[in-house]
């Protein structure tokens, strides 16, 4: 049980990422020194939405030039720091080659991070943002699980290289650092494990991600014809960041945590943005039946392989969130609120085409 000195400075990897944005955000906000490690500081269009934060802030915000594949690149911005968020990891869904574009990355900069908490004596905790992709690959796995639910105990055994090798870097990254935390005593590990993560963000750029792919096809017209019942679980980025926050303060915090506050799927998701921009938007009202998506999904997405389609579209997801409502006191927000706000965002930007 570790209790964090706030008046000592807490380290961010990837701190101008899509969660991280909004972590940095609440810890500026409650007055504490951020040490922010980026891959470019130079690059000032990237951190300005950072320093635009930090002004109207108590807290100071401080940047250190790190890569998750260059050793001891940490080292600096960790030095001092009793906390560490390693946020940092690569998100694509779409890569040409796996192994290098994403479980490199993601397990040898768990690895990298996790080895310089080791050489800096000042830190007494870390918290990884996971995934639920580390839980399970498909909807279907929540059938396999006992009573229908994916819980905290369960770890993803049907990702691979050559199926949805995003999980399977995900898995790989988080069992590589509870591997490395079971061998030492100084620091504890917590891991943040986020379904589908939706919501504004404050990071530029980030309505390329790939959360924002799933709504821009919700309201661009690419599934007017209707939305696949695909099985997901949703949580908006405010409350993953709120998440990171309380695992990092709260002494009595442990193990891992689903962070996930509704069970749905993309038909649902659809219709809670139908009162406020039905109108005006070629939003799905219809299922999309599954046999249409076996026929035309291969041909229309890379991502909608037949396998990919069987388990997951008709197949409800489930996922336990008693954990961290009752460790960590997560109030999640509404459905509809995290949609239609993060709907807003791509209407302000003109990436959403009225009908």
């Amino acid at each position: 049980m570790k209790q964090i000195d706030k008046t000592k400075p807490v380290m961010v990897t990837g701190a101008t990422g899509y969660v991280a944005s909004w972590l940095v955000k609440k810890l500026l906000e409650e007055g504490l020194t951020v040490h922010a490690a980026v891959r470019n500081p130079g690059k000032k269009e990237k951190i300005a939405h950072l320093d635009a934060i930090a002004k109207n802030s108590k807290g100071r915000i401080k940047y250190f030039k790190s890569d998750l594949l260059e050793k001891g690149s940490y080292a600096e911005a960790m030095e001092g720091c009793e906390l560490v968020f390693h946020t940092a990891s690569p998100f694509t869904t779409v890569v040409k080659n796996p192994q290098k574009d994403l479980i490199e990355p993601a397990v040898l900069g768990t690895e990298n991070v996790l080895e310089t908490a080791n050489q800096t004596p000042s830190v007494k905790r870390i918290v990884l943002t996971s995934s639920c992709a580390a839980i399970y690959t498909d909807a279907v796995d929540c059938r396999m699980a006992a009573g229908g639910i994916l819980t905290e105990e369960i770890w993803n055994t049907t990702a691979s290289l050559e199926y949805q090798p995003y999980s399977y870097s995900k898995t790989l990254a988080e069992k590589k650092a509870w591997e490395l935390a079971e061998k030492q005593s100084q620091w504890d590990l917590i891991t943040i494990n986020p379904s589908l993560v939706m919501g504004p963000p404050l990071n530029p750029g980030a309505t390329t991600s790939e959360s924002f792919n799933i709504m821009k096809q919700l309201g661009d017209g690419t599934m007017k014809m209707g939305a696949p019942k695909m099985g997901v679980g949703l949580v908006d980025v405010r409350d993953v960041a709120d998440a990171h926050f309380f695992a990092g303060f709260i002494p009595e915090a442990k193990g891992r945590y689903i962070t996930s506050a509704h069970n749905t799927n993309f038909l649902e998701m659809a219709l809670v943005l139908q009162p406020k921009f039905g109108k005006n938007y070629p939003i799905p009202k219809k299922a999309l039946p599954k046999w249409l998506l076996l026929l035309v999904g291969p041909m229309a997405n890379k991502i909608f392989t037949k396998k990919y389609v069987r388990n997951n579209v008709n197949v409800e997801w489930k996922a336990d969130n008693a954990k961290i409502k009752k460790d960590l006191g997560i109030d999640f927000r509404p459905l509809q609120v995290t949609m239609e706000e993060t709907f807003q965002v791509l209407v302000d930007e003109e990436i959403a085409k009225a009908k």
